[in-house]
């Protein structure tokens, strides 16, 4: 495994790794237009649906590339799970928080939390790896977070949202890493173990009536059944394209996704765009400018 991750192959970038992670932002940067479509169903049964569906598209992925010996391996090691568990929990969190976020009317919110993330990766690096900070990553670092506080100055208290999409995903990251299996395995053991409690949410929803499944709206139930491919296709994809490019190509490519979701939400949901956010935002953009500039200059430095 070490092997393969020291070979020069990560410092080169495959047209067909480009599609992949291309595909999958793109992807993303869209989703909120799905979960507009959703809003007028709680969050909760959303997220319920996008785990419970997206068991067998995962499980199908594993069966056809043959990797479903490393689940078992996984399956009946207490510690991995434990990890599982906990990577499940997070990406739960962010998952309900970004679906409540854009029913709600706060895509700007959850753009801005995306934005942040890179960054907040950065700093979790240095504080727990003992990752050293560059000079342009620290003033990357600082333009962000001054950032978040014009925007909280603003509107009198901190963008929880924005803050708590940024730690869930930056922590989900952080411990995916630490998972010993193939990010394809560790996503199917990771909704696997949300089924149990989606499956059982589901049934409550169903007998008490509250539910949206197979209750009278076919369109409704239709897009339920949609939240499984809309869910694991895009992580897949991703995974896979990730491991044919280099650091800073991904470090690059990550923002198409916010900038995607600021555009649907300013041009389409038409959300206000207040003078913090006049201001915060390039800010973000500065700082990612910043960092990027880093990385692109750091790979090819590696590479020389």
């Amino acid at each position: 495994m070490t092997a393969s991750i020291a070979a020069p192959r990560p410092n080169e970038d495959s047209l067909r790794g480009f599609g992949f992670a291309l595909t999958a932002y793109l992807l993303w940067g869209v989703l909120p237009l799905f979960l507009k479509a959703v809003a007028n169903i709680p969050p909760t049964e959303v997220i319920a649906h996008r785990i419970l569906w997206s068991v067998p598209i995962a499980g199908a992925v594993l069966w056809a590339t043959g990797r479903t010996g490393d689940l078992r391996v996984a399956l009946l090691s207490p510690r991995m799970l434990a990890m599982a568990a906990l990577t499940a929990t997070l990406i739960t969190i962010n998952w309900g928080t970004y679906v409540w976020a854009i029913g709600a009317g706060h895509t700007l919110d959850a753009a801005l939390g995306y934005y942040i993330n890179p960054l907040f990766s950065v700093a979790i690096g240095a504080i727990f790896l003992g990752e050293r900070l560059g000079r342009a990553q620290i003033a990357a670092i600082a333009l962000a977070a001054a950032a978040v506080v014009v925007i909280g100055v603003e509107a009198g208290h901190v963008p929880v949202i924005s803050l708590v999409l940024t730690f869930s995903w930056g922590a989900y990251a952080f411990f995916k890493k630490m998972l010993p299996v193939g990010p394809n395995q560790g996503f199917f053991l990771e909704v696997l173990l949300l089924s149990v409690p989606a499956l059982g949410y589901m049934l409550w929803l169903g007998h008490t009536g509250q539910g949206h499944f197979l209750m009278g709206n076919p369109r409704d139930t239709w897009l339920l059944l949609a939240c499984g491919p809309v869910t694991a296709l895009p992580l897949m994809i991703y995974a896979n394209g990730a491991k044919l490019l280099r650091l800073s190509t991904i470090g690059i490519l990550q923002y198409i996704t916010p900038t995607m979701v600021f555009l649907i939400a300013v041009f389409l949901f038409g959300e206000p765009f207040g003078t913090a956010r006049m201001i915060a935002f390039p800010m973000i953009w500065a700082a990612l400018a910043i960092y990027t500039f880093a990385l692109v200059r750091q790979a090819r430095a590696v590479g020389r």
